[in-house]
């Protein structure tokens, strides 16, 4: 491959990047380079290439010459801070150029008065592949004047080699739904440090240390990419094992809600909607109350230190105690919280950070400042990730920076407390501002930036706090104290409502909490319609806590036990005894209640560590469900003896996940008589299965004729119906049960049961939706599994029905052409 030849891409003074006041540049984190103090205004493309990455602000864009090269150019430092001022860029994202072609014009009177600085490192990001071997510096360069050249690098094949000869390495496909982002790079960190070997990760030509969570973050690798793990060292085998099982396994991943709106910094101004500002919801519900804006002050620190080891103990104190704060947290945080909290735990760790923070101190820098410059570049390169989840990630590091900073400086933080009903307004929250919002008085947020799947909107649908995110600028037309509705789940904020406006919404939050106090109230009784008809209202588990708050809501059973708690997130199945003893206190809070067990379903993007399974390309079409058990036949008869020991007999019912043929279902049948027999149960243990292929579903009439009983998942349904991966950001938005083809189906999986007397429930997300429990009653559906916490108002809604009103309203939703119709069909039946 011949040389390439960079050229000035503006004009001014050549800079060794040593010499750049950025320990990112300077230390080439990012690469190695040169920089340019510009005396012009205007970046010029210093080859022919494609426009790789643009930020949003407009200060810094990368490119890819013919040959593979990447270079990155950084108009300024800390410029990201002027969020687009003075910046215009003239090409876009994909873009061709040629050399010379203009890049950005930027107002350099406004970059020398606001930025930190103007220099400007021009930076080879992928110096594995292509090096150095001449550069311009400390001297007057005009555009198009010779800065540098490249040949190719030799460091791939120095790196296929250890010091004894040998490495290990293994190809990976990345099955997390959301690619490799803060939790899972925490989680891969911590196991790292627990071997002695060096293990690397690289994505295209790029590598990181996966000890380090932010080199991982700032990979960027998204779902069903390709990657190389290697390892050298004495654990090196142990070590990539480790890792590589860890990917495969999935971490157990949720697949969050579909991305609807970018991070990006400032957002643009949103179209109003009958005159209130739209955004994107990040925790459903309806609040009234003042909005109140939190602007936090920026933490000031100085730049120069007061000598090394007065500032090293002022950074060693500021980590350890946030440290022990994490550690605090952890210990009493459940769900998403810990999981957040862990992961800014494991950056905190991060050797990358310390190791630059402390060559800042030594340069005499402040401890601060140090940090700063260690982290900060991370979150804005993290930020113009073309994956708009791990752009969102930046936030965590941002957070990360800001709570130590406060710590370094004497800065304590306290709640956020305002007056009652504040609905809370801001240009962006910080995950560790959420969890230190005064709950008592604040009723909502709303912020201009942030993104639907970031933690801070993963938190605000844990608190259950009504939330709006991306609204744009216009939010900060809005004045404090200004009286608002927040609309969350229409993705409103309606500014000074009239009159009429707010009576009407105070009555449709009165009315909400009136049916929710009379619902729980009847929650105990027998769940009927109107007409006498019995439907049963179930909950669906997938904890102890979840019983007891199951019962609590008046269900009436489970008809659905998530099993995967017990099988994931460890290194080694479950014994039958570990099984055993947790069914049995699920049951035993159940109080007698029929308790459904679906077995182990998992596979695809919920795999396990101890069960190898080889990368599928589309693991939702692959090894999941039952056939991992039939696959792994011990793992399907331990279970089986586990739940067949659970007292008294006949609590528990067996549920078979993914059938698509008869045959499955015969080979499960199989394991649970010879269980059965061995030992001492008599009496037929009921088998049914769920309904989540089209296959099943067309032929519910010959599984009927074997299975005791069918339950619809419909959002498995759903997805395989629609030929949607409800996992996949650009179709997600398109998926919805209520689909007449899903319907349809639903009701020919209640007549192929009703052909031999089996009842047919849904455990699948519609059986939640109040929209759609009336067209599943019509259709045939005579059990209904519900999150616990809906089952009150599932029953109150059933008992305002008729079944003869319920059937008619279903042959109507039958007859629409897409579930828009339905939905609107089903808003007038409910109404």
């Amino acid at each position: 491959m011949a040389s390439i030849l960079l050229t000035a891409p503006m004009q001014g003074w050549a800079t060794p990047i040593d010499e750049v006041p950025d320990a990112v540049f300077s230390e080439r984190m990012l690469g190695d380079g040169v920089a340019i103090d510009p005396t012009g205004d205007c970046l010029y493309a210093p080859c022919a290439g494609t426009v790789l990455t643009l930020l949003p602000s407009g200060h810094a864009i990368t490119l890819a010459t013919p040959e593979g090269a990447e270079i990155l150019i950084h108009i300024g430092l800390d410029t990201v801070a002027l969020d687009g001022r003075g910046f215009s860029p003239c090409v876009a994202v994909g873009d061709t150029v040629e050399r010379g072609a203009p890049l950005i014009r930027f107002d350099l009177d406004l970059l020398v008065r606001e930025a930190r600085a103007v220099v400007t490192p021009i930076v080879i990001v992928n110096p594995d592949r292509f090096s150095i071997v001449h550069a311009v510096s400390s001297e007057l360069v005009a555009v198009g004047d010779p800065l540098m050249t490249l040949e190719p690098s030799d460091a791939v094949a120095r790196r296929d080699t250890t010091q004894d000869g040998t490495t290990h390495a293994r190809t990976v496909v990345v099955p997390l739904p959301h690619g490799i982002h803060a939790r899972p790079a925490a989680r891969l960190a911590a196991t790292a440090k627990r071997f002695d070997a060096d293990v690397a990760l690289a994505s295209g030509d790029k590598t990181a240390n996966v000890r380090s969570p932010i080199a991982l973050l700032a990979l960027a690798i998204r779902h069903n990419e390709t990657i190389i793990v290697t390892a050298a060292g004495a654990d090196a085998s142990a070590a990539l094992a480790a890792i590589c099982d860890l990917i495969e396994s999935g971490m157990d991943e949720p697949a969050e809600a579909p991305v609807r709106a970018p991070t990006v910094a400032p957002s643009p101004a949103r179209p109003a909607v009958d005159g209130a500002l739209t955004g994107v919801t990040a925790a459903p519900g309806v609040a009234i109350g003042r909005a109140r804006w939190f602007r936090p002050a920026d933490i000031v620190v100085p730049e120069h230190g007061e000598g090394i080891a007065v500032e090293e103990a002022r950074f060693d104190a500021a980590v350890t105690t946030l440290s022990t704060r994490f550690a605090e947290r952890a210990r009493t945080a459940t769900g998403p919280e810990r999981a957040i909290v862990e992961a800014h735990a494991a950056m905190l760790d991060d050797p990358m950070l310390h190791e630059t923070t402390r060559s800042g101190i030594a340069r005499g820098e402040s401890a601060g400042h140090a940090w700063r410059g260690a982290i900060r570049p991370q979150a804005d390169a993290l930020r113009t990730s073309t994956d708009p989840r791990l752009a969102e990630r930046a936030d965590d590091m941002l957070d990360l920076e800001r709570q130590l900073l406060a710590l370094i400086a004497g800065v304590e933080t306290t709640p956020l407390s305002f007056p009652p009903d504040t609905i809370l307004l801001a240009d962006d929250l910080l995950p560790s501002h959420v969890l230190s919002l005064d709950r008592e008085n604040i009723v909502g947020f709303c912020v201009e930036r942030g993104g639907p799947t970031s933690h801070v909107a993963i938190l605000a649908a844990t608190m259950g706090l009504p939330a709006l995110v991306a609204i744009g600028s216009q939010l900060n037309t809005v004045a404090d104290d200004t009286p608002v509705i927040l609309d969350a789940s229409e993705g409103l904020l309606r500014i000074d409502p009239d009159a009429d406006t707010l009576v009407a919404t105070q009555v449709r939050i009165v009315q909400a909490q009136v049916r929710r106090t009379e619902a729980l109230a009847r929650a105990g009784e027998p769940c009927r319609m109107a007409d006498g008809t019995r439907i049963e209202a179930f909950a669906n588990l997938g904890t102890l806590g979840d019983a007891h708050l199951a019962v609590e809501n008046g269900a009436e059973g489970s008809g659905l036990l998530r099993t995967e708690f017990l099988f994931l997130e460890r290194d080694a199945a479950p014994t039958v005894a570990e099984q055993t003893a947790d069914y049995q206190a699920i049951a035993d809070a159940l109080d007698g209640r029929p308790l459904i067990v679906r077995l182990l379903d998992i596979g695809g993007d919920k795999p396990a560590p101890y069960l190898p399974m080889a990368p599928e390309e589309n693991p939702a079409l692959g090894l999941r469900g039952i056939r991992v058990g039939l696959a792994h036949p011990q793992i399907l008869e331990d279970q089986v003896r586990a739940i067949l020991s659970v007292k008294p007999a006949g609590q528990c019912r067996i549920m078979v996940p993914m059938i698509a043929s008869l045959d499955e279902l015969r080979a499960v049948r199989a394991v649970v008589d010879r269980v059965a027999a061995d030992i001492g149960i008599g009496d037929r243990v009921p088998v049914g299965v769920m309904i989540e292929t089209p296959a099943a579903a067309v032929t519910a009439d010959l599984i009927a004729a074997e299975a005791d009983f069918l339950s619809v998942g419909t959002n498995d349904l759903t997805q395989y119906t629609l030929a949607m991966d409800r996992g996949n950001a650009a179709v997600a938005s398109g998926i919805d049960g209520l689909h007449p083809a899903v319907l349809r189906l639903i009701a020919q999986t209640c007549n192929g049961g009703a052909v031999h007397g089996r009842w047919t429930g849904v455990c699948g997300g519609l059986a939640s939706d109040p929209l759609a429990v009336p067209i599943l009653i019509g259709l045939g559906v005579s059990e209904l599994s519900s999150a616990p916490a809906l089952v009150p108002e599932i029953k109150a809604l059933v008992a305002t029905l008729t079944m003869e009103a319920c059937r008619a309203h279903a042959t109507a939703a039958l007859r629409c052409g897409s579930a828009a119709d339905v939905r609107s069909l089903a808003r007038e039946f409910t109404a």
